[in-house]
């Protein structure tokens, strides 16, 4: 009996040594994998999700001043607008320029992508409020594709 445990040991002594990899990599390789996706797309999707609430924050700034609003009431009704782009004209995501808000008065040099069922095209807006009451110094409709410029200050309503 003892020569038989003996040399059982002596089995397990001669066996070759493992690895700590070949005895964990089946668990270990998902484990890396998952860390690395996550090493990637954390700082990814936090950029994004920064830079859309900056972008959708510029864009509802814009969309809720007042030069804004009656310029797109105004091209909304207009005839010669409505002839070019077709009706209902609707605005687009991202509006670019300046506004500037300061009390009672203030300021709004945008142009406001707009469209509508026969095309599209970009509204340019310059306006000053004075006590809540907009003026407005140039509001220009130019139309894609045709490059038709409609001074909408200067139709006929």
């Amino acid at each position: 009996m003892l020569r038989s445990l003996v040399g059982s040991e002596m089995c397990i002594r001669d066996r070759p040594r493992t690895t700590w990899w070949s005895r964990n990599w089946k668990w270990a390789v998902p484990v890396l994998c998952v860390t690395g996706v996550l090493l990637v797309l954390l700082p990814v999707l936090a950029f994004g999700t920064g830079a859309y609430l900056v972008v959708s924050l510029v864009d509802r700034t814009f969309k809720s001043s007042g030069g804004y609003q009656e310029a797109l009431a105004l091209v909304r009704s207009d005839p010669a607008a409505l002839r070019a782009l077709g009706g209902p004209i609707d605005d687009g995501w991202f509006p670019t320029g300046h506004v500037e808000s300061d009390g009672a008065g203030g300021t709004s040099d945008l142009a406001i992508p707009v469209s509508g069922p026969k095309g599209d095209g970009t509204l340019y807006v310059k306006a000053t409020s004075d006590m809540g009451e907009w003026h407005f110094t140039r509001l220009l409709l130019r139309v894609k594709g045709t490059g038709e410029e409609i001074d909408l200050l200067q139709t006929e309503p």
